[in-house]
């Protein structure tokens, strides 16, 4: 991309080999940030500009993200920019295939020849293709990456196309009424309270029947298990500035955990997660955190001929925060139903001491940014062009994090009869570790 300032002004351009699209517009900010920090808000994003590596660098921090980008000064505009782009069924077809020629890290992962896609859909598209048909060709070339970080969104004809791996358990988002009936009447002991505009449920769970603890274990104490069920890492607050719904999201914590010395345990429930910000998953990390630990390491393709290079590794860090939290044992439900944030923050739990006990089935296998682009015709779209690596290098892009236990997710049985095994099998762990 290319980042130009002019007075109090930012304006953002989506470059490709042979593209130079407007995008981003945003206005210097009149109040003081950080030393050296210049602040410039849009209509949608907050971008925060500081020093970089050298005197013709610097950093770009849009609030939301745990990364930065680094920037480099340039001597004029990049060559597409000095030249029209015409709005016709191919230029739009070229610069989707470009974009994705240049960013997109997984065509080896996902077993796509992205060559041959084009040599395959190329030839569909003339100057008569109609909008329906180019939509339909371009959803047609990214269906089989089956990669729910990517999308269409064609508002002039009010069509859209997400990325999805097939699910691999029968559990949909459909029975989500059906799933909190189950959970709060059969599982829960009341106290249910909703925090961050609902996106964010905690109350506390009965004792698990039938678990098998010896008279020994079972010393008289009475287990008192919290379940933090999270249905998304975005829409905090009503207000869309992102600082505001941070402090919602700290302020319910300190609300949600300043009894938790009376927690036996805690159960984190993301099964159902549409993802959204990063940085949230991280605070809550913060308050499970006993020390310091890397959360995951970010790299991103930047090199447009080779798609395995890489830019250094941005680490991401887990700090322990003074505010009130939970340090107890943990067990978190996951399953293919959580996307994007919530399995970054699936990854920033791997590493915190005492370990946290995965339950359910494989998170859904997309972590990456989300890289939006337009075309001419003002349609837009979206791709990953990021890597999330543990502290061991390891990328879990194509099979999503694995459980420690590997438990059905609801499936058809569960559902009928109004069990949760993901959840029983969490309540027996956390009984055998508080006895």
């Amino acid at each position: 991309m290319f980042i130009e300032f002019q007075g109090d002004n930012l304006r953002g351009y989506e470059i490709t080999r042979l593209s130079c699209i407007a995008s981003a517009k945003a206005n210097r900010k009149t109040e003081a940030g950080a030393v050296d920090e210049f602040v410039f808000a849009g209509d949608d994003d907050t971008f925060r500009i500081f020093p970089g590596i050298s005197q013709d660098t610097r950093w770009l921090h849009e609030d939301g993200s745990v990364s930065n980008i680094l920037l480099r000064r340039t001597s004029s505009r990049p060559e597409p920019c000095g030249r029209p782009l015409a709005d016709t069924p191919l230029t739009n077809y070229q610069v989707f295939w470009e974009t994705f020629a240049e960013q997109y890290p997984f065509f080896a992962l996902r077993q796509v020849n992205w060559l041959a896609v084009d040599k395959k859909f190329r030839p569909q598209v003339t100057l008569e293709t109609k909008p329906e048909d180019l939509f339909r060709i371009l959803s047609e070339m990214i269906d089989p990456l089956h990669d729910a970080h990517t999308f269409i969104n064609a508002k002039s004809i009010r069509k859209g196309f997400h990325g999805f791996r097939p699910a691999t358990d029968p559990m949909q988002k459909g029975n989500a009424a059906r799933i909190t009936e189950i959970i709060e009447t059969k599982y829960g002991r009341g106290g249910w309270r909703d925090f961050c505009n609902g996106q964010l449920r905690f109350g506390l769970l009965r004792s698990p029947q039938g678990a098998t603890l010896s008279d020994s274990e079972r010393d008289g104490r009475a287990d008192v298990i919290g379940y933090l069920r999270i249905h998304s890492f975005s829409r905090y607050s009503k207000d869309r500035e992102f600082v505001n719904q941070l402090d919602a999201l700290e302020t319910a914590l300190d609300d949600i955990f300043k009894d938790s010395t009376k927690l036996t345990g805690l159960v984190i429930d993301v099964r159902i997660n549409s993802g959204g910000s990063d940085v949230f998953g991280i605070s809550i990390a913060s308050r499970l955190a006993t020390q310091e630990y890397l959360a995951y390491e970010k790299v991103m393709r930047n090199d447009i001929r080779d798609p395995d290079h890489r830019t250094p590794p941005q680490p991401v860090i887990v700090h322990v925060t003074q505010r009130p939290g939970f340090r107890g044992p943990v067990v978190l439900l996951t399953s293919a139903h959580s996307v994007s944030a919530a399995e970054t923050f699936t990854m920033a739990v791997l590493d915190r001491h005492p370990q946290v006990i995965r339950v359910g089935a494989n998170t859904q296998d997309v972590f990456s940014d989300v890289l939006g682009r337009r075309l001419p015709n003002g349609w837009t779209f979206g791709l990953p062009n990021e890597i999330y690596l543990t502290k061991d290098g390891k990328a879990f892009d194509g099979t999503g994090v694995p459980p420690d236990i590997e438990v059905p997710i609801f499936p058809a049985e569960d559902l009928a009869n109004g069990r949760d095994s993901a959840l029983d099998k969490a309540l027996e762990i956390l009984a055998h570790k508080t006895h």
